[in-house]
């Protein structure tokens, strides 16, 4: 890319020499601005050879260190971690066999987005020889051999939502599909290894691959996925004699949630399976960090296409996201890209202020941000009640206020935010460019009137921010609002939620009428996690993103909730402990209008340990969004229920959070 735009500034040059022939008496600040432009031009693409030099030494190094790591033989990493922790405890497949466990129940696994291999079908020229070759997952290589192209083809039509003309990217089959996101990087392997030491194969493990991209029911519209989901199960229980357990993540969560309603319903809309089907095929569902209730990160990375992790990479190398020193707009085209993506809209915080909170006011309270391990008793409560009367803690949170302008906002008492009426403001395209082109967003048909009217509108809530994202990017919410709602259901029996678009909003669906099923919600607790960000306005250049996460935004000492522009609260780095847990603890808890057949629910929590040292990898207590797919303590409950076992035999609930605390604090008619 750097080659090409080389060759198009020579070409360039040409035309300036013939103009200069033509022309032979020029103005002498005209040669001036082009001796800049020059150098500038020289100086710019120095830093990006130099850049893309060290970013191919990083990788270098990376995959030699992983291929000496892979290359030793397997005694010599775990001799080292012996020598140093002691003996290891053996994996939870090889336990359990000794115990006498053996293969019983037929398991599904269903991967949520962004974990699952994406291969390319059919593309346009730039993507020759690609054929069946993975887009998403993998190497990634194509990402640093032809960028643009890549971003290409895992676009979506902006208007439709499906695939663009002259392009078809389709989801990887089978368990390879997800067992590992990249080399090196297991998201899904390391419970296959230990079913499969109890017994369990192909015929008896299937991996539910999606194109995670695409909005729910259009999985089932482009690829009839979900009909072919309904088959395999159905294959599953008939030759094996058993019922199938689900294991859902991430957002497979929403998915399955999604499916279980399609597959009662009736043809056309659904599968035909009719009322009775997930009783008859289904033993439990184990929901791995559920998304259940949304999570405020979707709604970060929709504004501006960041999150946590980009803010702090900002702090660090401002100029490598905030300026076009690379000639690639990094964030601009994750944008462009994300937001065609519809299945991100799952994820947009659910139930408003309901669950969410106010301007003044959240379920989570009083939580207390903490270096140190979290105790949770009264005599605890109570010294930090003290304590914080003293200035000796930070001060409470506002959860309920998802986005602030400011730090100076999202700590003032809502009496004393003057805001303004942001829907009022009209949209100017003066920020549209020809240059933008390859980088376009809703941005760009957005005036500085209007930008500056969202940032004087303060502070958004639950409530609010969908009014924020229809505002900022209306044909990526009008495409989703055919397919996902986020309210809170008055009459469960109103035929209008018997529509796809409510199925995987646990707030306006019925579970199915299925009292024998078991459903689990089981996820880490003990990281920070995002939940609510301060922001400011960016400095203006071309086809800028003019929101960012305010990394400069810290609280007032190390027990704050409030560091680089990010509060956090209790969860899993990635979901929210109330967004996974408030179903069970209380939505689907005994017989409620959500759960009318009063199918039992249980509450498991695994407490995050990090791992004790490098040869460890990624530990196996974590409780970590994606690396507790290898927590020991995780793939045994799994195994167990996977082996004939119940959550009354697994001990009912387990918790470490405030979950239920927090969930009682919730006022929502059940």
């Amino acid at each position: 890319m750097s080659l090409l735009r080389r060759r198009k500034g020579s070409e360039s040059d040409k035309d300036s020499n013939t103009t200069r022939d033509s022309k032979p008496i020029e103005d002498e600040d005209s040669k001036t601005e082009k001796a800049r432009r020059e150098k500038t031009k020289k100086s710019k693409w120095g830093c990006v050879d130099s850049c893309c030099w060290l970013v191919g030494c990083i990788c270098s190094l990376w995959w030699i260190l992983l291929f000496l790591y892979n290359a030793l033989p397997a005694s010599i990493p775990q001799y080292v971690t012996e020598a140093i922790t002691g003996p290891l405890p053996d994996p939870p497949g090889v336990k359990l066999y000794k115990e006498g466990l053996r293969v019983k129940h037929p398991v599904v696994f269903v991967p949520g987005i962004v974990t699952g291999g994406l291969e390319l079908w059919e593309g346009h020229n730039c993507a020759e020889g690609l054929f069946r070759k993975r887009l998403w997952g993998g190497t990634f290589g194509e990402v640093y051999k032809r960028p643009l192209c890549w971003v290409e083809h895992l676009s979506l039509d902006n208007e439709t939502g499906l695939d663009p003309p002259g392009i078809r990217v389709r989801p990887v089959s089978g368990l390879v599909a997800a067992d590992y996101f990249a080399p090196g990087y297991f998201v899904w392997a390391v419970l296959i290894a230990n079913l499969a030491r109890l017994g369990y194969e192909e015929k008896t493990m299937y991996m539910a691959a999606y194109d995670w991209r695409i909005s729910f029911q259009n999985t089932e519209v482009r690829d009839q996925t979900m009909s072919r989901i309904k088959s395999n199960i159905e294959l599953m229980v008939k030759t094996n004699g058993k019922k199938v357990v689900v294991i859902p993540h991430s957002m497979g969560t929403l998915y399955f949630l999604h499916f279980m309603k399609w597959v009662e319903a009736p043809a056309p809309m659904g599968g035909g399976g009719g009322p009775d089907w997930c009783d008859k095929h289904i033993k439990a569902v184990l929901n791995i960090g559920a998304p259940f209730l949304g999570v405020p990160k979707a709604v970060a990375g929709i504004f501006s296409a960041e999150a946590k992790d980009i803010a702090v990479a900002r702090a660090f190398a401002p100029v490598v996201l905030d300026n076009d020193i690379f000639g690639f707009q990094t964030l601009q085209h994750m944008m462009r890209m994300t937001r065609t993506w519809d299945s991100t809209m799952s994820m947009i915080p659910k139930g408003g202020e309901t669950i969410w909170g106010t301007l003044d006011w959240s379920p989570e309270d009083g939580y207390a941000c903490s270096s140190k391990k979290q105790k949770n008793n009264d005599t605890k409560a109570v010294q930090q009640k003290d304590q914080r009367s003293q200035g000796l803690l930070a001060k409470s949170v506002n959860y309920g206020r998802i986005i602030s302008f400011g730090k100076a906002v999202a700590e003032a008492h809502s009496s004393k935010i003057e805001r303004t009426n942001f829907k009022d403001a009209i949209m100017v395209n003066n920020l549209a460019n020809t240059t933008c082109k390859d980088v376009w967003t809703e941005y760009n048909e957005m005036g500085i009137g209007a930008i500056r009217a969202v940032a004087d509108h303060k502070v958004y809530t639950a409530g609010s921010v969908l009014d924020l994202l229809n505002f900022v990017a209306p044909k990526l919410m009008t495409r989703g609002s055919a397919h996902f709602s986020y309210g809170i259901a008055d009459n469960l029996d109103d035929p209008k939620y018997e529509h796809y678009k409510y199925w995987s909003n646990p707030l306006e669906t019925k579970l199915p009428n299925a009292p024998d099923m078991e459903i689990y919600s089981m996820y880490g607790v003990g990281i920070p996690t995002e939940r609510a960000y301060v922001y400011k306005l960016s400095p203006p250049f071309e086809c800028y993103i003019p929101f960012q996460i305010d990394n400069s935004a810290d609280g007032e000492n190390e027990d704050s909730c409030l560091s680089g522009g990010v509060y956090t609260v209790d969860g899993d780095e990635t979901i929210p402990a109330l967004s996974a847990g408030f179903m069970s603890a209380k939505g689907w808890r005994g017989k409620t209008r959500f759960n009318p057949s009063g199918i039992r629910t249980y509450i498991r929590e695994y407490n995050h340990a990090p791992p004790a040292n490098l040869l460890e990898g990624r530990g196996t207590q974590s409780g970590a969004h994606v690396d507790i797919m290898g927590n020991f303590a995780l793939i045994e409950d799994i195994l167990r229920v996977a082996a004939g076992a119940t959550g009354e035999e697994l001990g009912r609930d387990r918790v470490f959070s405030n979950i239920f605390k927090w969930s009682e604090k919730i006022n929502l008619k059940l």
